[in-house]
């Protein structure tokens, strides 16, 4: 076993939040803050970037394990906290975390070398962003994969709009309206991982990857532990989310949901306009947008400038306020109806500070 790159006191060492080291021929990865389900900070951000880029460069190190620590999930997205703080500043700190962020998350999916992310348990946000990106994505039976950014008065980042605009039909766009989670047969079927293994497997898959030394072995080690795909309940429900989803105003999806025959459609309604009106209305638009553009980099600079954009509001700190920091559950969204979110456009315009810039 030798130690990875930097992992010195106070940088990845045994109390660090990412644990990095080399067992072999592979790099182990380990977000570290299991009380948080291993939420990230911007420290931990630019560490794992940090981790990737010397891996890369390192030619002894064959390929790239990620988990979590804890037994409650991957990774339950990025620091809201923050986020609000820096809202109701002067929102440098959260738009310098978001760009660095979304590098990190271009770099993962451009990777040299097999990328296996573990997504066990809680998968949200900003773990979809660690781990959807990569090469090989295993998800068990505890999956819980989702964006539940409207949720907050915010929208899929991370790359988020990228997977679920071309996840097949509308089912991505229920999911980011909804800001619902699926298991994992329907993370399977939408695209945001490739592959089920049980749980009570998963110890024995991580141990087997870490012994590897090419990385022509990384998809064989894999399919040795999987077991076929569980049932995807909401892709089975593509024929209500299709009629539905496929209008063109936020409204008249809505309108669609509450006259269709489906509980699920009428149910759907409700969730939808519990959460933030510009949040549904900008997804939206960012999800159709997302379709058209070439590449995740492409995706990703415009994640860029609508993130941005909601720090001219204020419904991201109010939302992280009603779910995080008071928990009463009773966001007062501003505006408060669909109809009332007439300027969409301007979250989509040019980040005072310039672009993203992803190297492709």
């Amino acid at each position: 076993m030798s130690a990875g790159p930097g992992t010195g006191a106070g940088e990845a060492g045994e109390q660090g939040e990412v644990l990095a080291e080399v067992r072999g021929r592979v790099g182990h990865l380990t977000l570290n803050r299991p009380r948080a389900i291993n939420a990230l900070n911007h420290p931990m951000v630019r560490r794992i970037d940090e981790v990737l880029t010397a891996w890369e460069q390192d030619d002894t190190v064959v390929a790239v394990v990620v988990d979590g620590a804890g037994d409650r999930g991957l990774c339950a997205g990025g620091d809201v906290r923050m986020m609000r703080d820096s809202a109701l500043g002067d929102g440098t700190e959260a738009a310098a975390f978001w760009h660095d962020e979304y590098v990190l998350n271009a770099h993962i999916a451009r990777f040299a070398k097999p990328f296996v992310a573990l997504m066990d348990g809680v998968v949200m946000g900003g773990g979809v962003g660690v781990s959807a990106h990569g090469s090989v994505r295993v998800v068990t039976e505890r999956s819980k994969v989702g964006m539940p950014e409207a949720t907050i008065g915010f929208t899929p980042d991370v790359g988020g709009t990228f997977l679920l605009s071309r996840a097949p039909g509308e089912v991505g766009t229920h999911l980011a309206l909804t800001a619902g989670s699926v298991g994992a047969g329907d993370a399977i079927a939408l695209g945001l991982a490739d592959t089920h293994v049980p749980s009570e497997r998963l110890a024995d898959l991580t141990a087997a990857l870490l012994e590897v030394t090419a990385s022509d072995q990384v998809t064989a080690v894999v399919e040795r532990f999987a077991e076929p795909s569980p049932d995807a309940p909401l892709s089975a429900g593509r024929a209500w989310i299709d009629a539905c989803y496929s209008a063109g105003t936020a409204e008249e999806i809505v309108a669609r949901l509450r006259s269709h025959g489906a509980p699920e459609a009428k149910e759907a309604a409700r969730t939808v306009l519990g959460k933030s009106p510009t949040s549904v209305k900008v997804t939206l638009e960012a999800l159709r947008r997302a379709r058209e553009l070439p590449d995740l980099p492409a995706v990703l600079e415009q994640e860029y400038r609508v993130s941005c954009g909601f720090l001219t509001g204020s419904d991201l700190a109010e939302g992280i306020r009603a779910q995080v920091v008071d928990k009463d559950r009773d966001p007062h969204w501003d505006p408060s109806t669909l109809e009332a979110v007439t300027d969409v456009e301007r979250f989509f315009a040019p980040v005072a500070s310039g672009p993203l810039d992803v190297p492709r």
